[in-house]
């Protein structure tokens, strides 16, 4: 009895690591799609606070920044702070402070209050990124690059339905109460993830090994900067879609259905990029998705409105694909095995060139005209073809 009761458990053994895996991935899948759909489900808001608390363009650009400046500047100091606590503490924190801070906006507080909120939702998801990413590579290891993919996927479902909720909720309730609700959901989340994530953080050391890197800081910098130029041609080139629809005599529900193309493309590219990348590897995967990108970039600037709303689906597979490839090599080039600290600095630079990029494109634009800031973002796409080719010795090293 005693030895059929031995190989039983022998038997079970080996999908126990998969289920926690997949448990793990799962955690931090909601966490980052609840967080990303914050993020975007801001936009919803902004016309109402710009009639109620009579704000100009650019103050409504500053009160926007107390949230995504927030969020980006803090990732280094969050995952310094907080990479002694377990994954479960850390996501579960992240996601109270977030709904916390939309709780606070929720309140009769003024525009005082609305301030305060957007800054406690800010440090809460600068908590996210880098803890959910350290416990997507932490459990998956070297076979970590496919779970990322699905892992930045699922911030594309949250920015593809918070935002829509908000947006559907609004014309039927104010807009206080919305955001109350959107804190009563990041609450769950967090009631859900006390029992999804692991209890206990993984001993330091464990598997440095295997995660240990060759590719050096250059390496990894280097990969940096490509994540900042790949963020950049995409929110360069969103800036300037609304114009070149108008342009082309579609209204605003033409750029609404234009924007959705572009967006449904991009979620389907996080998965199909990452298996673009098992095909064809780092540099081949990254060459050929910047490669098509530059090119429909600068296509669409001679298309008419039909065949451009057509190029929209596949231009967003290769617009926003790219970055499941590049989210996936930081494990392997994070200097020392550090993938936390690596990951909050890979998303400081991203979260940063989304900030900066818009505004350097628009000022190209002011000065030569639009078409020549589509192609700049083109040209951006373009110049990564040189430095990723450049990667090529590091990710050697890391082998």
């Amino acid at each position: 009895m005693e030895i059929t009761r031995e190989r039983l458990e022998d038997h079970r053994r080996p999908d126990a690591p998969d289920k926690a895996n997949a448990r793990n991935l799962l955690a931090a899948c909601m966490v980052h799609a609840l967080h990303d759909g914050y993020t975007d489900g801001l936009y919803a808001f902004l016309p109402i606070w710009q009639g109620q608390f009579r704000l100009s363009y650019a103050g409504l650009a500053m009160v926007r920044a107390l949230y995504y400046g927030t969020m980006g500047g803090l990732q280094l100091p969050a995952d310094r702070a907080l990479r002694r606590l377990s994954p479960r503490a850390s996501l579960v924190l992240a996601t109270l402070i977030a709904a916390g801070g939309f709780l606070v906006m929720a309140l009769p507080l003024g525009f005082a209050g609305l301030c305060l909120g957007l800054v406690i939702a800010g440090i809460g998801s600068s908590i996210q990124h880098p803890r959910g990413s350290t416990l997507v590579t932490d459990s998956y290891g070297t076979s970590a690059r496919r779970p990322l993919g699905i892992y930045n996927f699922s911030g594309d479902l949250g920015k593809a339905t918070l935002p829509a909720l908000a947006a559907m909720l609004l014309p039927l309730i104010a807009w206080r109460p919305v955001l109350g609700l959107m804190a009563m959901l990041g609450i769950g989340v967090a009631a859900a993830l006390a029992w999804l994530a692991p209890a206990v953080a993984k001993p330091d050391g464990e598997d440095a090994k295997a995660r240990q890197p060759g590719g050096g800081r250059w390496g990894f910098g280097l990969l940096t900067a490509i994540g900042g130029l790949d963020t950049a041609t995409r929110m360069g080139y969103l800036l300037f879609l609304p114009f070149l629809i108008h342009g082309r005599g579609g209204g605003s529900a033409t750029v609404g259905i234009a924007l959705a193309l572009l967006f449904i493309g991009g979620a389907f590219g996080k998965a199909i990029c990452t298996w673009l990348s098992e095909r064809l590897g780092v540099i081949g995967g990254v060459v050929a998705t910047e490669a098509a990108t530059a090119l429909l970039i600068a296509v669409t600037l001679r298309t008419p409105l039909g065949p451009t709303l057509a190029i929209l689906p596949l231009l967003g597979i290769v617009l926003n694909g790219t970055s499941s490839i590049l989210y996936g090599t930081v494990p392997e080039l994070a200097p020392g095995g550090d993938v936390g600290r690596a990951f909050a600095i890979f998303y400081t630079s991203v979260i940063g060139a989304g900030g900066f990029a818009p505004i350097l494109y628009g000022a190209v634009a002011d000065h030569s005209g639009q078409a020549i800031g589509i192609l700049a973002a083109s040209a951006t796409a373009a110049a990564i073809i040189p430095l990723i080719i450049m990667l090529r010795p590091s990710l050697r090293a890391a082998a």
